[in-house]
């Protein structure tokens, strides 16, 4: 215990290549990890907005039962249906000219569409097509 408080008793500090070293550790941390969370963020996005539009595909579908066509299917008539669909900056509803619709989704800059009915959600790879280029307007 003794050594300990000379130990601590005495007023060293770190050298500056000490100091230098760990700054360079921290670096090549930074540069590791910032790519990989840049990575993992991109996914979650087209994640998040391919489930925007996978969640809004039933309230579609509903709709056409109610109305027996999907003109005039748009973003608030789908959110009557279901009042938890997501926010309409968001989602961006179009009736298809041959008799369809059309729901893309943006969030954080990646865009996911479907065309439908009976069509496959469609995932825009980086620099991609937007959903408003993606659904014809009628």
């Amino acid at each position: 215990m003794d050594r300990l408080r000379k130990r601590l008793a005495r007023e060293e500090g770190f050298t500056l290549i000490e100091l230098l070293v760990v700054l360079v550790i921290i670096g090549i941390l930074m540069a590791i990890a910032v790519p990989s969370y840049l990575g993992f963020k991109d996914r979650a996005n087209q994640r998040a907005a391919s489930a925007d539009v996978r969640e809004a595909v039933p309230s579609a579908e509903a709709y056409y039962s109610d109305q027996n066509t999907y003109a005039g299917i748009n973003y608030a008539s789908l959110k009557a249906i279901d009042s938890g669909l997501v926010a309409n900056s968001v989602l961006d509803v179009k009736v298809v000219p041959a008799g369809g619709y059309c729901i893309g989704a943006t969030v954080g800059g990646k865009h996911s569409w479907f065309k439908g009915p009976g069509g496959t959600i469609i995932e825009s790879s980086s620099g991609g097509t937007a959903p408003n280029a993606a659904c014809p307007t009628p």
